[in-house]
């Protein structure tokens, strides 16, 4: 995505694919190197962790901000953090291409397929039916505006949206529980914070009609998890379309991998080739404008 040999100095770079979230083997892992090049919100840099990297200089974090970076901690120890850009795009696609495989069952209908079947249900229209949009910001904005496109009512609710937000969108701003009540797509677009988390409980569940969806490629911990699942078992809606979980990676007997009204990807709804090239071209950037400035 990136000529990472283009940083100056040739520097040893090292790449780890897998995740680790114990502190004491991410410390083992981390403790060399002067410079951390981290996706952003996948591994917590918690304030006792930071304590624990003395050769740590500079963190180069993928995105605008990164939520799980604890920036006070780095200020205080002299770490410089450094952020990239971003690209809402992907996102955007990825959520309607979620919408529109769970309405029309793909999933299941291409595993028919592949085992020597054929159609075994009926897939559910757009045009016509309620786009619930929670959060109209750069994303959810753009999700309603395609909503329209495709004949869609569209609505929408946050704790601060304003009308004149909704009618721009093309959104007509409803209370939470009309929200919840009349969609029958949901789709997540609020940023992960100590107000949003949550937001999404069983109460919220119990309002939804049992021929609606929940689509959430925003933040997982947005939802309860517990009450989705519990929701989705009893089907009392139709189906979720799930790209982000309270824990990822997501844990191997997690009911989510084997519900079947449940259409799951591992977090991969901003995941393209132009934000990856973004992300990384700016992070060497970022890297290598911070050794020229360290140079002795």
């Amino acid at each position: 995505m990136a000529d990472w040999s283009s940083i100056p100095g040739n520097p040893e770079i090292r790449v780890f694919n897998d995740h680790i979230s114990e502190e004491d083997s991410l410390v083992q892992r981390l403790f060399p190197f002067d410079v951390v090049c981290i996706m952003r919100e996948r591994t917590l840099m918690s304030a006792t962790l930071l304590d624990r990297l003395p050769n740590l200089k500079l963190i180069a974090s993928t995105g605008p901000r990164n939520a799980a970076i604890d920036l006070e901690a780095a200020e205080r120890r002299g770490i410089e953090v450094s952020h990239t850009g971003y690209n809402s795009t992907p996102t955007i696609e990825f959520t309607w291409a979620m919408i529109m495989a769970l309405a029309r069952n793909v999933a299941n209908e291409n595993a028919s397929l592949r085992n020597g079947g054929w159609q075994t249900s009926l897939g559910a229209d757009l045009c016509g039916k309620t786009l619930g949009v929670l959060g109209l910001g750069n994303i959810g904005s753009r999700v309603a505006e395609i909503g329209k496109v495709f004949g869609m009512n569209v609505i929408a609710w946050s704790q601060n949206l304003a009308q004149e937000k909704a009618v721009a969108s093309g959104a007509r701003l409803v209370s939470k529980g009309e929200l919840f009540r009349e969609a029958d797509f949901l789709t997540i677009h609020l940023v992960l914070s100590a107000r949003s988390r949550g937001t999404v409980g069983k109460a919220e569940l119990s309002l939804m009609k049992p021929t609606s969806f929940l689509i959430n490629t925003a933040r997982g911990p947005i939802v309860d998890e517990a009450a989705l699942v519990e929701t989705l078992t009893a089907r009392r809606i139709a189906g979720a379309a799930i790209d982000v979980f309270e824990q990822e990676p997501l844990p191997a007997e997690h009911p989510f991998r084997h519900l079947p009204n449940v259409l799951a990807t591992p977090h991969i709804a901003y995941g393209s080739r132009s934000l990856y090239e973004i992300f990384y071209g700016d992070s060497i950037a970022n890297i290598s404008s911070w050794i020229r400035r360290n140079a002795p």
